[in-house]
């Protein structure tokens, strides 16, 4: 008998789980509707500029995690099989696929609390959900 091997040229699996370590960084999973907040804001930025998930997701510039310098940035190294983390990549996976409901109305940019990048000054956000304040 011989066996063939058959490869799995479906980049949506390495993008979801490059995605979701990105939203466990940020959120630390911390509550569900962060983590749909977060994910639907991804969604907002691939609809509205027409940037691949990948692009996004190698962003770094709008995610602090992705900085070797930040204290978000060891996150992205959570265990595949960490309930948390799964969590995440449930809702990912849905987001990908349009299926997440955007409760962040539109919003394409976000910050954390304890950061105050110079684009949010003077303008006001619409969305916050634990610690991040989302804006358009």
């Amino acid at each position: 008998m011989q066996f063939i091997v058959i490869e799995n040229h479906d980049d949506t699996q390495k993008v979801s789980y490059k995605i979701a370590r990105i939203v466990y960084a940020e959120t630390l999973a911390k509550s569900l509707s962060a983590v749909e907040a977060l994910s639907a804001m991804i969604y907002n930025i691939h609809t509205k500029y027409n940037k691949s998930f990948e692009d996004i997701a190698d962003d770094k510039d709008l995610f602090d995690s992705l900085s070797e310098k930040s204290w978000r940035h060891k996150y992205l190294s959570i265990p595949a099989d960490d309930r948390k983390f799964q969590m995440c990549l449930r809702v990912v996976k849905n987001m990908i696929r349009g299926f997440l409901n955007d409760n962040v109305y539109g919003a394409t940019k976000f910050h954390h609390v304890d950061i105050m990048p110079d684009w949010a000054v003077a303008r006001g956000y619409i969305a916050e959900y634990e610690d991040m304040l989302f804006y358009l």
